[in-house]
């Protein structure tokens, strides 16, 4: 069974930085991209960030870029999101996803994780 787990959430102040981890229990996992999305209280599901199979391309919603960084441990079956200079509009709900296809768009994914809150407060 498929099984997506992300840890590191918090509660952090305008400025800070934090670091998601989602741990896969995927038998192929470097088969899978993976991606990182959020979702804030009455919004859409919004791309945050993705990474091929390999971890040679990576791809960054437009307010993420420079800030926050993707990357993955195959060894691990592990993917992390590294966020810096976060601000209180980066206030969401934060899902990890694994699909063959990936990209930006939810429908790249065919699993997913619960979700970890990411608050910043001002």
């Amino acid at each position: 069974q498929v099984q997506l787990v992300e840890s590191g959430g918090g509660l952090v102040q305008a400025g800070d930085s934090l670091r998601l981890a989602c741990a896969a229990s995927i038998p192929t996992f470097m088969a899978y991209a993976l991606g990182w999305f959020r979702q804030a209280p009455g919004k859409e599901r919004e791309f945050v960030a993705a990474i091929s199979w390999s971890g040679s391309t990576t791809y960054y919603g437009d307010s993420m870029k420079g800030r926050f960084t993707i990357s993955r441990d195959n060894a691990k079956n592990t993917v992390y999101l590294q966020m810096n200079s976060l601000k209180p509009e980066d206030t969401a709900v934060y899902y990890c996803a694994a699909g063959i296809a990936g990209g930006r768009t939810v429908n790249g994914y065919a699993y997913w994780g619960q979700g970890t809150q990411v608050t910043v407060s001002s």
